[in-house]
């Protein structure tokens, strides 16, 4: 099959090949997969940030989303039948959606949302995974709260925000003069132009930041909290609790401490916390998420699509930070009923 992989950590492409099909395990099933999408996390991946922490020899395939079609299920698999049509954020250990096939655990697979095609449902796992992660288990966001998304119209912060509104919290946002409407649109409350405003003196007493800028907007981000309030870091830096969620070894798990240690007892002396974010597989939240995506609580934003032979140029379309809005795609162009 083909498929793009990274052949040495550090460098700045991913390389076209040919590989082995993927064999399966009773647990897994097979997934023809339709389209993918970019994450940051690729380039990260692929720059060599995780692997002291998850060990991949390289060459390995790089992706992290997918949607696309069961062609083979392995012999416990009840639930999953060959043809459905699924989306999937595959775990940590088991990336590789920039390929033909990938065979997935079944615990990290959901039906795909019936009103979505493949394209809009390849761009969807990982963000909506992390929102639900972050505003549901974390932080219980509850109606009449109030939510700082940070980087509103991106992918992530397009989930967020959507997702913080159907739970009932009143959400402001920060973004650039091109994406205002859009973000109202998603149901941002309050609209700050970072360029142009500085949102430490616009708003205050927020239950909630979640911050994917890092440095100091982190530290900014802090001080617009009540008491009591939580900020949350998608870009770092890492925390003891991180640490530990990945297995990392001791003295890892130190630096990781002492990383984050300055932001820390800055919230400390502000009376808040901060806690970094990382998300996981599961698909038990997609199939909750596919609902909300049937229902039109949460709609994809998408801001490209490429073919699937153009996976380096819409990584490099990324990295340049050109995306002004949503998640970039990459399709097969196979057909479907998505």
């Amino acid at each position: 099959m083909r498929a793009f992989v990274v052949d040495r950590y550090g460098t700045d492409r991913v390389v076209p090949t040919v590989i082995a099909d993927p064999t399966i395990g009773g647990a897994d099933v097979l997934v023809r997969v339709h389209a993918a999408s970019i994450n940051p996390l690729d380039t990260m991946t692929r720059a060599g940030e995780f692997k002291r922490l998850i060990k991949r020899r390289p060459p390995f395939v790089l992706g992290h989303d997918l949607a696309g079609v069961v062609t083979e299920v392995g012999a416990e698999v009840r639930d999953i039948a060959v043809g459905d049509e699924v989306y999937s954020r595959p775990r940590d250990s088991n990336i590789g959606t920039f390929a033909e096939y990938l065979a997935v655990d079944r615990e990290d697979v959901a039906l795909k949302p019936r009103s979505l095609t493949f394209e809009e449902a390849s761009a969807v796992p990982l963000v909506s995974l992390a929102a639900w992660q972050i505003l549901v288990e974390r932080a219980q966001v509850q109606p009449g709260q109030k939510v700082l998304v940070h980087a509103g119209a991106g992918g992530l912060g397009s989930t967020l925000i959507q997702l913080a509104k159907h739970l009932g919290a009143t959400v402001a946002t920060t973004c650039n003069a091109g994406t205002a409407d859009l973000v109202r649109t998603l149901g941002s409350d309050i609209v700050i132009d970072h360029r142009a405003e500085n949102f430490a003196e616009v708003i205050s007493d927020y239950d909630l930041v979640i911050d994917s800028v890092g440095g100091d907007n982190l530290q900014r981000s802090l001080t617009v909290l009540r008491k009591g309030g939580l900020a949350i870091g998608v870009a770092g830096p890492p925390d003891a609790a991180f640490a530990h969620q990945v297995g990392a070894p001791r003295p890892l798990a130190l630096v990781m401490h002492l990383l984050s240690r300055r932001v820390r007892r800055r919230a400390e002396r502000l009376g808040v916390t901060y806690e970094f974010f990382f998300m996981r597989a599961s698909g038990a939240q997609l199939r909750e998420l596919a609902a909300l995506y049937d229902s039109g609580a949460l709609r994809p934003v998408l801001d490209r699509t490429f073919a699937f032979d153009q996976t380096p140029e819409a990584m490099a379309y990324v990295e340049q930070r050109r995306p002004t809005a949503g998640k970039v795609v990459v399709s097969m162009g196979l057909p479907g009923t998505g």
